[in-house]
């Protein structure tokens, strides 16, 4: 059963059908993936990290031996109940999609254990996906494409974000903000929710337009900005020395944080244009990456791990946080977490 409207989806996520067994979420939008379907694991059990009614697979597990999905499918809760099973499935085999698809088939019909939900998180599955043409087709299935949001759906995250924190935007500052942010989803949150900060949470505060710029600023001096990119190039030495010549400067923990987080975003992006398969000219040329940086760039996105760099991501909300917060000294913070970030990089192969 495909689901495309927001309103169907929403409605789904909201009360999922009793007959449902299953569900595909799939698309090139994988913080999209992931958040989707993390929310309906919550649906699904009290605890998704609970060993004993969670089994998380990847294709790795399952690839030369199916079984192993057959096993967890057929497999009872100790306590009684609904027991989930997350598959990662991020191959391009097709015998092995096949091989899902028939499992998850035999599953649907009722072949298994029918307390078990199985949430499948996929990349962009083509329209000769075995899987999901499954999903498209099955009543007791469900497939979800996950896709780059338009600017409404942003303008709507952003606004329900800033809500539930208690503060908001006005009109012309939204509309600036809007046009600031990434249609990937990820990414997007994270600077909503570095917004959130800013403002500070429960304040009831709206921001105008010109409060706005404050958090938005310029561009980083070049030689914070330099510090952000050795540090992602496992430099570690370099990115010290440029951290400090950024301060010396007259740049903030905040000013480094934002440089980081900027530079996060190219790797981030970068990395997705490789994955949906683009050659590394036309991969770096759509993310926007100077010609100069292209070389040192695409390596960087090369290497780092997507689950390592999705990360990341929450370490530089805390990290902007505690330099406007905790009293201590800015240089102290920013430099552990570019010295953490260029160490990640190093082990990455960098």
């Amino acid at each position: 059963m495909k689901l495309s409207k927001k309103a169907e989806i929403d409605a789904f996520f909201n009360k999922p059908p009793a007959n449902v067994v299953g569900a595909l979420i799939y698309g090139k939008d994988r913080s999209q993936v992931l958040e989707r379907s993390t929310v309906l694991a919550r649906k699904t059990v009290p605890d998704i990290t609970d060993p004993f009614n969670v089994s998380l697979l990847t294709e790795t597990d399952i690839d030369g031996d199916i079984g192993k999905l057959e096993g967890e499918l057929q497999a009872l809760s100790m306590m009684g109940g609904r027991r989930l099973i997350r598959l990662k499935f991020f191959t391009e085999k097709s015998a092995l999609d096949k091989a899902v698809a028939a499992i998850v088939k035999a599953h649907a019909a009722g072949e298994y254990n029918p307390e078990a939900f199985i949430v499948i998180e996929s990349g962009n599955l083509g329209g000769d996906s075995a899987l999901r043409k499954l999903a498209d087709t099955e009543k007791n299935l469900v497939s979800i494409a996950c896709y780059d949001d338009e600017t409404g759906d942003i303008i709507r995250m952003a606004r329900e974000t800033l809500q539930e924190n208690g503060v908001a935007l006005n009109t012309a500052a939204m509309d600036i903000f809007a046009q600031r942010l990434p249609k990937e989803r990820g990414i997007a949150r994270q600077e909503i929710e570095r917004l959130v900060l800013f403002i500070g949470p429960g304040s009831n505060k709206t921001l105008t337009e010109g409060e706005l710029q404050d958090f938005l600023g310029v561009e980083p001096e070049a030689s914070l900005f330099k510090a952000a990119q050795d540090a992602f190039g496992g430099r570690m030495k370099a990115a010290q020395a440029g951290l400090r010549r950024a301060f010396a400067e007259g740049e903030s923990g905040p000013d480094a944080m934002r440089a980081l987080s900027l530079h996060y975003n190219k790797v981030k992006v970068l990395k997705g244009n490789l994955l949906k398969g683009l050659d590394p000219k036309t991969a770096a040329r759509n993310s926007g990456i100077f010609w100069k940086d292209e070389d040192d760039m695409l390596r960087q996105a090369k290497s780092w791990n997507i689950d390592i760099l999705d990360g990341l991501a929450r370490d530089i909300i805390d990290t902007d946080k505690m330099c406007k917060s905790t009293g201590m000294p800015d240089l102290l913070i920013a430099e552990r977490l570019y010295m953490q970030v260029a160490g990640k990089a190093t082990r990455a192969g960098l």
